[in-house]
């Protein structure tokens, strides 16, 4: 029996910016189905983002682009035993890993409001700091000490 095939999905811009990318992280900010507030949440980053002279676009978009790992580690079992196999990142999976460790590490922030801890987030990644930077650094670094399995890769 063939597998299902899974096809493009259709993407609406958000409404502010007209944007696709700021419309998928609402999506991945957004919990318990609450779009609103994840929007509302977002759109006061980018207006306090305004606020201290940066545009917030361009700041939004440095920062995932900075945040988007090239390769990751998958695990393999071959012959009883497990290799962490490094393998190359499909582009839809690298835009969802860097909004994933963005918002991660802003939440994982303590004393602040989650708008004051996204905008930090969002200005650190923009200038290559921060901890999901540094998240990413560590994948790397990770497939890289495992690039001798590399011929394990499917």
């Amino acid at each position: 029996m063939r597998k299902k095939r899974n096809y493009k999905r259709e993407r609406k811009p958000d409404a502010l910016y007209n944007n696709i990318a700021v419309s998928r992280f609402i999506n991945y900010l957004m919990i318990d189905g609450k779009k609103s507030i994840a929007e509302k949440n977002l759109y006061l980053a980018f207006k306090v983002l305004e606020k201290e002279k940066h545009n917030p676009i361009e700041i939004f978009e440095k920062a995932v682009q900075n945040a988007m790992p090239l390769v990751e580690v998958a695990s393999k079992r071959i012959g009883g035993a497990n290799y962490q196999v490094p393998r190359e990142v499909r582009p839809e999976r690298k835009f969802m890993l860097a909004c994933k460790w963005i918002i991660e590490s802003a939440r994982s922030k303590k004393g602040k409001g989650i708008t004051e801890k996204l905008v930090e987030e969002l200005l650190q990644a923009s200038k290559n700091e921060g901890a999901a930077i540094k998240k990413k650094q560590d994948i790397h670094r990770m497939a890289e000490s495992n690039r001798v399995f590399g011929h394990f890769s499917w």
